[in-house]
């Protein structure tokens, strides 16, 4: 473990009855913090709560409708992201703002162009000065690759680099850990307590309570718009956090009988896929899915989930092996085909693959369904319908956004999953194919997400879980399945697994062998 030397200075920056509307939604209703200089302070609380809005505020991404902001006791005026930066303040969105097609360098300079003769980029010294801020902070970032051959983890390493090649003093991190690995989020922890270490100011906005724990000195929690408290973790624990969210008791642990497990509704044969580079990443791949199971496959993200899901789902086809769906082969089948067994799929990426962005919430609510009574007649549509049936589930999905037409892209992360996971949960489902259900979302539709998931199993659907957050595959799977460069290690009863056996298996090591290997070395040290 890595001990940082730290020394928090109060008060740094300061918000002072901020207030904020959307129309008749008030997203923040007088809140006041400070924040120190050299602290890690968790803003913490469910989708809509206001946390993101509050520090588009501070990032000048919104204009307050009143209150006040004050650096180093000085009121500063922040009405755009160029006063923000001006002043120091870094932002660090969760989906990122990054040009896949230029190189590091180029995506770093963008905004803060020096050039030869006010004609030539001058890349070269750029590159020189990320260098040094990838050595200095840890970050392991090479300044000529492009963005779009780097994983999600380091291409949130240059968002960082971003912010310190503009000598950002405050650094805001919006949900920094909702695409990211363990190993990725431990390496994000260590950085920001660096960068802490250093006297930056850092805001740390999320909704997961064990990374609370793991790195907040303080943590000012919201609710509906208005700031409940603030803390520290000596003051609170998981599930008091997690009331103080909601406004509730909420239940961490998730509540399921045994299985009853019937048919086979999905059945995998020596699959093989390619990825966009033709590099092979699943790889003789074969498992079966029954009637009242939740499967799940655990693994770090890159290990060919992402690919394995999409052959399954019509989205990539296989170039050897077979897939059974309801006891019919589906390799070669269209999405829409797939869809019309039965099959409803949760995308791991919400806005790549699973909506709409530029169409109205009430459209992304029917895309698998929109062809189909009520919601046509004929060739024509039914928007009567189709703004009925939203109405329904931003209700019983709790979707914050009073207006079915508004666009799915003025969504927060979190309610765009839950438009998502409505639309797909409220059809009828012999298979469900679940991708990160809850990545982004807060502990309360967590909750009510792995309640459905189970209901879904206990009515006698098929459910398989791909997640790369151990907790919730050790929660809710009743056999599990280890990925590894595209291979299934081992499949494990979950009543009979442990959080270290799986690890293992992620890492590519075998436990049978490995205990093989420590007994055959002591045996020789006996002998010796």
């Amino acid at each position: 473990m890595i001990k940082f030397k730290r020394e928090i200075m109060s008060p740094f920056i300061e918000l002072r009855n901020i207030t904020k509307s959307f129309g008749s939604v008030q997203a923040n209703d007088n809140i006041s913090l400070k924040f120190n200089k050299g602290e890690i302070h968790t803003l913490l609380g469910e989708n809509g709560a206001g946390k993101t809005t509050l520090m588009n505020i501070l990032f000048g991404l919104y204009r307050p409708d009143g209150g006040e902001i004050l650096i180093n006791g000085q009121p500063v005026q922040i009405s755009n992201p160029r006063d923000a930066i001006s002043a120091g303040i870094g932002m660090v969105h969760q989906h990122f703002m990054l040009a896949k097609a230029l190189t590091v360098t180029e995506n770093v300079m963008v905004g803060e162009e020096e050039t030869h003769f006010g004609v030539v980029l001058n890349r070269r010294d750029a590159a020189t000065r990320i260098r040094e801020i990838s050595s200095q902070h840890g970050l392991e970032v090479n300044p000529d690759d492009f963005i779009k051959d780097l994983s999600v983890g380091i291409q949130q390493r240059v968002e960082i680099i971003k912010l310190l090649y503009r000598s950002a003093d405050i650094l805001i991190f919006d949900e920094p850990t909702a695409v990211l690995t363990p190993q990725e989020t431990e390496k994000l922890f260590l950085i920001m307590k660096s960068l802490a270490s250093e006297g930056k100011t850092i805001i740390f906005i999320t909704h997961k309570l064990k990374e609370v724990m793991k790195v907040a000195d303080r943590i000012s929690i919201l609710r509906a718009g208005k700031l409940v408290t603030t803390t520290t973790c000596e003051e609170v624990n998981e599930e008091k956090m997690a009331s103080l969210m909601i406004g509730r008791e909420v239940i961490l642990k998730v509540d399921k009988k045994p299985p009853k497990t019937g048919e086979v509704l999905l059945k995998v044969l020596d699959l093989k896929v390619l990825d966009d580079r033709n590099n092979s990443v699943v790889n003789d791949i074969s498992f079966e899915v029954r009637s009242g199971e939740i499967f799940g496959i655990a693994g770090v993200q890159g290990n060919g989930q992402s690919e394995l899901i999409e052959s399954l789902t019509g989205l990539r086809p296989p170039i050897f092996g077979k897939i059974f769906i309801n006891g019919l082969e589906t390799t070669d089948y269209s999405p829409r085909e797939i869809i019309e067994q039965g099959v409803s799929h949760i995308p791991e990426d919400r806005q790549g693959d699973g909506l709409v962005l530029n169409s109205p919430v009430s459209t992304n609510l029917v895309l698998c369904s929109f062809y189909k009574p009520p919601f046509t007649k004929g060739n024509l549509l039914k928007f009567d319908a189709i703004e009925k049936n939203a109405k329904k589930q931003i209700l019983d999905f709790d979707i914050r956004t009073t207006d079915p037409g508004a666009m799915v892209s003025t969504l927060s992360g979190g309610n765009q999953q839950k438009v998502i996971v409505g639309r797909e949960f409220s059809r009828f489902v012999r298979l469900l194919i679940v991708s990160q259900p809850t990545r982004g979302l807060d502990v309360g539709s967590i909750e009510y997400v792995h309640k459905q998931i189970v209901k879904k199993r206990d009515d006698g659907a098929a459910v398989l879980l791909v997640s790369t957050e151990l907790d919730e595959i050790l929660a809710l799977s009743d056999r599990i399945a280890v990925i590894y460069r595209g291979r299934i290690m081992d499949i494990l009863e979950s009543k009979n697994v442990s959080r270290e056996k799986i690890g293992l298996l992620m890492a590519g090591i075998n436990p049978k062998a490995a205990l093989k290997v420590v007994m055959t070395r002591e045996g020789d040290k006996h002998d010796q």
